[in-house]
């Protein structure tokens, strides 16, 4: 596995981060998993992908602030016994499913946490898309087909649950750039461009983890 090319993905919504995570994926050859995730999860878990599906990153704050054990209890490899609540049960599937999937072979991930789960391992590399308020609101009324009012309410509230999200179960804040090796910021680029300043930035990083 640490001889893989492997890409992971954290965006702000309306950045464009998803389509830089397909079109990278597509230009490298190589898997891509957003959704994917979940239903290897309910797979190996054992837990209905709707579940998944509801507890999942843009899913509702209140099965986060329910919940009362920490990330630590998640992952001590109790398995998904019915201790686990139920939220902390799925973030482990989905921990195990990506571990999983990193090991089968070179791929991007997008959300989810990849990033922390696979934290540490020279051979991935990890980004973060970002663009400003304007250039999200003109994407998401583009892409959703809603006025500017609507954008910028879809902006806040899914930021909001995916900043909750990965603060609740990853240790660091979300979006800070010391989580990543790369920071990108779309606004006056083509995913094109951005695609090829990644792939050429995950290569040296791969060429480097087996050098040393």
């Amino acid at each position: 596995m640490q001889n893989q090319l492997i890409i992971t993905i954290g965006r702000e919504y309306g950045s464009g981060g998803r389509e830089l995570g397909e079109l990278l994926a597509k230009r490298l050859g190589i898997a891509y998993y957003d959704k994917e995730i979940l239903a290897r999860a309910a797979q190996e878990s054992g837990i209905c992908e709707e579940v998944m599906e509801a507890h999942d990153e843009k899913g509702a704050l209140r099965s986060l602030l329910g919940a009362s054990a920490s990330l630590g209890g998640a992952m001590s490899g109790v398995g998904y016994g019915m201790q686990m609540p139920m939220n902390q049960r799925i973030f482990q599937a989905q921990f195990d499913a990506i571990t999983q999937l990193a090991a089968e072979g070179p791929c991007v991930f997008v959300g989810r946490c990849a990033d922390y789960v696979l934290r540490g391992r020279p051979n991935v590399t990890h980004v973060f898309v970002y663009a400003s308020e304007e250039h999200k609101t003109e994407r998401i009324m583009r892409v959703m087909g809603v006025d500017a009012d609507k954008a910028r309410e879809l902006i806040k509230k899914t930021d909001k649950q995916r900043k909750s999200y990965y603060n609740f179960y990853a240790d660091g804040n979300w979006g800070m750039r010391s989580n990543y090796d790369l920071m990108l910021r779309t606004d006056g680029h083509s995913l094109e461009e951005l695609v090829e300043l990644v792939a050429a930035y995950a290569h040296i990083k791969m060429e480097t983890a087996q050098q040393g």
